[in-house]
């Protein structure tokens, strides 16, 4: 790529949970080291991250934490071990960072909303069907796996209410084409689960408003209105260049956007309905949509939910940055799913980078410091029978080293530079550099052109592994004693393909072992140990309710008919702020109704499909002239001096009706 030319990459603006693990940090860490490469071939790189606020999540989250959703939202971005403190400990460069609440962003997402809907392409309904506020994502009954959202697996729930659509299914023949007939989606993969699941079932129209919460960009021409959460998300890629609006001025010079990186489970936003928002206004649509894996725990995806996530802080501060980041480019294939664990994490780290580059650097750096304390000699023998294979291993590098990248196949540039490095401490033992030290007269010059190679060797290799390891590369080119006094020349993307541009009487400065060897079974007992301390330090200061005094006998509690119910649906209950009405089986064939007062922890739609205990045998009674026929069972304490409470909540595969004892 001639240098100087534009380069726009994007990482996925983030919704901001308030647990951040190293899966959130996988897709931008990759993002990073693309953008590091283009850098250092000389392209104009901007790079842009952010988080995604609004949303009905959001709202909901922010209520249940007793605050409002802008507080929410500002101390998980900007508060200590937030969105923007996890960016700067993965050393991540992003040029730009956008939240979804910056006025400039609003502002301009009204314009976008009204020059689409003035066009025709969004007009007024009604929305009817099911909803997952998890993935903020509206999904049609045949779409639904086994009656739960197809990406999270979540229950979803009814939706209705008023709402504008946009005319998708407009533009189903131009995305089938985009799709099908160009490379503007890969993995290819990703290609046929769009089309079979989505464009050959036919687009439908997409809800694009809400009206059922109040968190996001209102419609200005609507009040009561705020829109969807996916227009306002997407078109940050356009807005934080100053697409509608005068915070920036770098739309025509930065789209369309080179690449945008998302998960998997956010293609089809990117693939089919972020084209076709730029196909409405007649805007140039993005080159690239790459639509990576997920990094799995157990056998799946991490989830604060399901409390199988890996705390990056604490891996970053055990083994490193650089070794972190390394590890995550170097073990999975980009559009592939992959298994995370400490051990392979550990595994990883003592292979290549103790054992390998390590040693490598390590051996050759402490031998040239010992046997040439005052630099390597002018006078150095080569021998091309013994020299050729190193020099064409690592003169041909770069080329190899960009076909991968240029693909996005950052596991694959990695695996190059190690065959080098591999071959490179395999040259050391065919060699023998110690045994010719023991005759410096005779083969001082041979000498000093073994360890020349080996430090070029070196120094091509950490050109090109500064994109993946930025604190390491420059680490090692302290080491090496790369040429600072003509302006890092032996740094370059130039320099990478040329072999010889280390001075041939470099003075080597050996450092500090940077990957010294872990001993794995005492890391992961540690590790085990911080996960379980960070468990217990999670836990709120709870006050409990003092155990009752008076004795209940056996027989009057086997009285008491415990059974499980199923939540077929759940409302509030008009004029009363505390009630909810549910509607249960209870395993007989009719439906049995029970009211509860506890609408300040759950919303109704939460708890449609859960599976509860009830007390069965109470006396019907009476509240706000409906009838309750039974109770509810739910766990009480107090919490920083609020009342807390929790539905007793039981397996799924427990059968309505199936009596506890």
């Amino acid at each position: 790529m001639p240098e100087n030319e534009k380069f726009y990459i994007t990482t996925p603006i983030y919704y901001p949970s308030d647990k951040l693990h190293i899966g959130h940090a996988y897709c931008t860490v990759c993002t990073d080291a693309m953008a590091r490469y283009k850098r250092l071939q000389g392209c104009d790189v901007m790079f842009l991250t952010g988080t995604d606020e609004h949303g009905q999540k959001i709202e909901t989250k922010a209520r249940e934490a007793g605050v409002e959703p802008q507080e929410f939202v500002d101390r998980i971005v900007d508060g200590p071990k937030g969105v923007k403190d996890l960016w700067e400990l993965m050393n991540i460069s992003n040029d730009r960072f956008i939240r979804t609440t910056d006025p400039y962003h609003v502002k301009a997402i009204q314009k976008i909303f009204r020059a689409m809907y003035d066009k025709g392409d969004i007009y007024k309904g009604k929305y009817v069907g099911k909803y997952c506020k998890d993935c903020e994502a509206f999904w049609t009954e045949t779409q639904l796996v086994d009656g739960k959202c197809p990406d999270c697996g979540r229950e979803v729930q009814d939706a209705e209410e008023e709402a504008y659509f946009f005319r998708l299914s407009k533009y189903a023949d131009r995305i089938r084409h985009l799709l099908e007939d160009t490379d503007f989606l890969e993995p290819r993969s990703r290609v046929h689960e769009m089309v079979n699941n989505f464009i050959k079932p036919g687009l439908e129209d997409l809800c694009v408003s809400r009206t059922s919460f109040t968190w996001g960009v209102p419609v200005d021409f609507d009040p009561g209105h705020v829109v969807y959460v996916w227009v306002d998300a997407l078109f940050n890629y356009m807005t934080a260049l100053g697409f509608q609006n005068d915070q920036y001025h770098d739309y025509d010079k930065y789209w369309p956007a080179d690449v945008h990186f998302v998960g998997k489970e956010i293609v089809r936003f990117h693939s089919i309905i972020w084209p076709a928002f730029c196909m409405s206004l007649d805007l140039p649509l993005p080159k690239k949509v790459y639509g990576h894996g997920w990094l799995l725990l157990d056998g799946g995806k991490m989830s604060k939910s399901k409390g199988n996530v890996v705390d990056p802080y604490v891996l970053a501060e055990k083994f490193g940055v650089d070794a972190l980041r390394f590890f995550l480019l170097r073990t999975f294939p980009f559009g592939s799913d992959g298994n995370f664990s400490n051990e392979l994490l550990i595994q990883t780290i003592n292979t290549d980078l103790a054992n390998d580059l390590g040693n490598l650097l390590s051996r050759t750096t402490a031998m040239a410091e010992k046997y040439f304390p005052d630099g390597l000699p002018a006078d150095q023998a080569e021998d091309a029978g013994k020299d050729a294979e190193l020099i064409g291993m690592a003169s041909s590098l770069r080329d190899k080293y960009e076909a991968a990248m240029e693909k996005y196949q950052f596991q694959d540039a990695l695996s190059e530079i190690f065959k080098v490095i591999d071959r490179a401490n395999k040259y050391i033992d065919e060699n023998a550099p110690w045994a010719l030290a023991k005759d410096m007269e005779a083969n001082g010059a041979r000498l000093g052109r073994v360890l020349y190679n080996l430090l070029e060797t070196l120094r091509i290799c950490t050109v090109l592994l500064s994109p993946f390891m930025p604190d390491t590369a420059e680490a090692i080119f302290g080491q090496l004693g790369t040429c600072e006094s003509c302006g890092g020349c032996s740094k370059t993307w130039e320099s990478a393909k040329v072999w010889g541009t280390l001075t041939s009487t470099v003075a080597v400065h050996k450092g500090e072992n940077l990957f010294p060897r872990i001993d794995a079974d005492k890391a992961i007992a540690e590790l085990e140990a911080a996960a379980e301390a960070a468990k217990k330090a999670a836990l709120p200061a709870l006050e409990i309710e003092p155990f009752a005094t008076e004795n209940v006998d056996f027989d009057t509690f086997c009285k008491s008919d415990f059974r499980a119910v199923k939540v077929k649906a759940c409302e509030a209950v008009k004029k009363s702020e505390k009630l909810l009405k549910f509607t249960l089986d209870d395993g007989t064939g009719t439906d049995r109704q029970i009211l509860s007062g506890i609408h300040k922890w759950y919303e109704p739609a939460d708890l449609v499909g859960k599976t509860l205990v009830a007390i069965v045998n109470l006396p019907p009674r009476k509240m706000m002239g409906l009838e309750s026929c039974g109770m509810l069972l739910s766990a009480v304490h107090t919490e920083k001096g609020e009342e807390v409470l929790h539905l007793i909540m039981v397996d799924d595969a427990i059968p309505a009706g199936a009596k506890l004892c």
